[in-house]
């Protein structure tokens, strides 16, 4: 079972620097406002007291309305899994990571060619993010190309909800797949109430920067607000491009589009469970495109980290991606330093951290397998060091004495599981050792565990009388449940 850690050790701003960013968010949504596209939301907006202009579309929301929207938005979310064990519950600086983005290409697992993703790969990767203790939540992270698009958002959520008992989370398409979804949820739960009290399926929509709500990503937010389902609203402000070139401009860009969603879900449903969020990144001066693995992106992530925790609402944040094009060096350091530096900085819902390749293009199982470990080592720094009398040992210290030894102590076999986090994917064995066990890298490693789990490991499984009732209804849902 994943165990939350608590982040925010990592600090980027002193308290001036939050307060100016405080109030560049202010101004931003009182002087400049956001283009409202979508018509039932630009009313929702005027009803509200917010001021709109309906020949430009913009509406800008008084700096009291904004206050008074991070003083009644939600401070704790509990997105929940299937397994009440896998609750991940969102607050102040309390860390999780998982899966996340929407890829159209995956390395294929037998043949480590790249292709198109398909049904499968939801599922099995839905499999193995419930296999590995530190993935919290699976966000529905790849495409099935192989089913029409009318009925992708079916057998996304179908493929997910069925092979995790962790929270599932994912961006919808169609309004019709997201009514489906949310059908397929009710039906697994036991009706639409018991959905409500545990929702273990939750959402995504998109602010459009620079400062603009379009019409499809809107309608999706009215439609999941109404319901009072969870509801993530990131912006994806791309540093040089859509947003200013510096980071923090692009900061503040990124809290006053997500600020303006959450403020839509409230005045919907007061309580709703919408919190903030970035995908936020930089544009590669070089090549004019996105960049996934860059340390900018991070540091974006970080300082809306701190702004989360200054209003004291959850964050949906962003970290441990890559833009190698293969499982290498490049792809290790890169995620290795996203995730480590969003973990310490106590961000609430950590996606994308595993298995994403190629400017987020691209998923990888033995990637995923591999991340996994380096969540192991973040969360153990995020843990920190305790320091207590036990731990201290001085007292094991003078019972030792100069010279003695550690190892056969009572005090060593007591703390060391602890202490240590002992690596199941990296090799720590001598060269000869090594040699002997077959002379396997990393990646092998990996494949070899993705392969045991994806032939061993099964959830706590959806009643079978139940699946067939939602494959009648949505006959659209293709593929075959694991053996």
């Amino acid at each position: 079972m994943y165990e939350a850690q608590r982040g925010g050790q990592f600090r980027l701003f002193n308290d001036r620097d939050v307060s100016a960013i405080h109030e560049g968010v202010a101004r931003l949504l009182e002087e400049v406002g956001v283009q409202v596209k979508n018509r039932q939301a630009f009313e929702i907006f005027e009803k509200n007291g917010a001021v709109c202009d309906p020949v430009t579309e913009v509406v800008k929301l008084p700096r009291e309305k904004l206050e008074k929207i991070i003083e009644t938005a939600p401070s704790k979310i509990t997105i929940y899994g299937r397994d009440e064990r896998h609750d991940a519950v969102l607050e102040k600086n309390r860390v999780h990571f998982g899966t996340g983005g929407t890829v159209l290409f995956a390395n294929d697992f037998d043949t480590g060619e790249k292709r198109g993703t398909i049904v499968k790969d939801v599922r099995d990767f839905a499999c193995l993010a419930d296999a590995l203790e530190n993935i919290a939540f699976y966000v529905i992270h790849t495409y099935p190309t192989d089913v029409p698009d009318d009925d992708a958002d079916a057998n996304r959520f179908y493929w997910a909800l069925t092979n995790t008992s962790k929270p599932v989370m994912g961006g919808m398409y169609t309004m019709k797949g997201l009514k489906e979804a949310i059908q397929i949820a009710e039906t697994i739960a036991g009706g639409a109430d018991k959905l409500r009290e545990r929702p273990f399926a939750s959402f995504i929509t998109l602010m459009v920067s620079p400062l603009v709500m379009e019409p499809r990503y809107t309608d999706f937010l009215i439609e999941v607000a109404k319901k009072g389902l969870p509801i993530a609203v990131p912006s994806e402000p791309l540093a040089g491009a859509t947003s200013p070139v510096t980071l923090a401009g692009t900061i503040a860009i990124n809290l006053a589009e997500s600020l303006m969603g959450v403020a839509l879900a409230q005045m919907i449903t007061p309580g709703c469970p919408a919190f903030i969020g970035t995908t936020s990144s930089i544009m590669d001066m070089k090549t004019g495109t996105y960049c996934a693995g860059a340390i900018e992106s991070s540091l974006i992530n970080v300082g809306i980290a701190q702004m989360a925790q200054y209003y004291d609402l959850p964050l949906y944040a962003t970290g441990g991606q890559s833009d190698s094009k293969v499982v290498d060096a490049q792809a290790g350091y890169e995620s290795a330093c996203q995730a480590m530096v969003l973990g310490l900085s106590g961000a609430n819902w950590i996606h994308d951290s595993v298995g994403l390749l190629e400017n987020c293009t691209t998923v990888s199982y033995e990637k995923t397998v591999i991340d996994n470990e380096i969540l192991s080592n973040v969360l153990r720094v995020v843990r920190g060091v305790d320091v207590n009398p036990d731990t201290l040992a001085i007292d094991v210290i003078k019972e030792v004495g100069p010279g003695g030894n550690f190892l056969v102590h009572e005090h060593t076999a007591e703390h060391f599981r602890d202490e240590f986090y002992i690596p199941t994917v990296s090799d720590r064995w001598n060269r000869d050792a090594w040699i002997k066990s077959g002379s396997l890298d990393a990646f092998a490693r990996a494949h070899e565990m993705a392969k045991n789990i994806l032939g061993s490991h099964r959830t706590s499984q959806v009643d079978p009388h139940i699946k067939a009732k939602i494959r009648e209804t949505f006959p659209g849902i293709k593929g075959e449940d694991l053996p």
